[in-house]
């Protein structure tokens, strides 16, 4: 959902949207998001199969996985955003080249997965998307 729109299923009765004050969108861009030490450590993995295999992820991902190791505050976009990308992304655990979870010879999927932190990293944006969507 783009920012400055909001699920207004509570006011209707019926899903829907509508536009976020100009105080409300401030406060949702100011706010920021810590990740984990599991992110981090998933992350930092990551990048370690990627220099080491020489594939998997894209500079964004790349660009996530500092942040992550960085332990560096995530706005309410960055969290949408990783959302997203474990949305788009779960397919890839079953693909049939190399191995998913494997340090001897990980899929691509995998270490893009990595990248932005992991299980832990989906589990922890799929509870903060929830958390800034019903604010």
């Amino acid at each position: 959902m783009p920012i400055g729109l909001r699920d207004v299923r509570e006011e209707t009765g019926r899903r829907g949207r509508r536009s976020l004050g100009l105080n409300e969108e401030r406060r949702m861009s100011m706010q920021s998001y810590k990740p984990t030490l599991k992110m981090a450590s998933a992350a930092r993995r990551g990048l370690r199969l990627r220099e080491k295999f020489d594939r998997g992820g894209t500079q964004v991902g790349v660009d996530r996985a500092h942040q992550l190791v960085e332990r560096r505050d995530l706005t309410a976009a960055d969290v949408k955003s990783m959302h997203s990308f474990f949305a788009r992304h779960d397919v890839d655990k079953a693909g049939k080249a190399h191995k998913w979870n494997s340090d001897s010879d990980p899929s691509a999927g995998f270490i893009a997965w990595l990248l932005w932190g992991g299980d832990a990293g989906k589990q922890w944006a799929d509870r903060k998307v929830r958390t800034i969507n019903d604010e």
